[in-house]
């Protein structure tokens, strides 16, 4: 099924946004594949964004400096194709979060990237959409 962003997000976005910020970020990943597979355009970037800043903080979670920033900068390069807001994601709040974190892991440094502030770590959060 060929999706778009104006549309209400689908239950397994809904699922995969759960897992993510739930720190579940393999299983987010994993859900939102099965989204992302089939999709074209707009849509495909979108889920291609975030499956990979999940997979770029499942690198950080096990210790993988180098992935864990290749991932967040190409998952905010996919993010930065898309609507500010898609399928009732704040789009622009999570390019802007993985930026924040990509800043705070290169500035603590491979040896110390463990200690990054909770508070760094990117959230999906959703926007109210006004109907019209």
């Amino acid at each position: 099924m060929k999706r778009n962003c104006n549309e209400s997000p689908p239950g397994q976005l809904l699922q995969g946004i759960r897992e993510f910020n739930n720190r579940e970020w393999f299983e987010c990943h994993e859900t939102v594949e099965d989204l992302w597979i089939g999709e074209e355009g707009e849509i495909r970037d979108f889920y291609q964004g975030l499956i990979q800043i999940a997979i770029a903080l499942h690198h950080w979670q096990n210790g993988n400096f180098g992935g864990a920033l290749s991932l967040l900068k190409g998952g905010a390069g996919y993010l930065s194709r898309v609507s500010e807001q898609c399928q009732w994601v704040d789009v622009v709040g999570l390019i802007a979060d993985a930026g924040r974190m990509r800043a705070a892991l290169e500035e603590l440094g491979k040896e110390r990237m463990e200690d990054l502030d909770p508070e760094q770590i990117p959230l999906i959060r959703t926007v109210s959409i006004a109907r019209t």
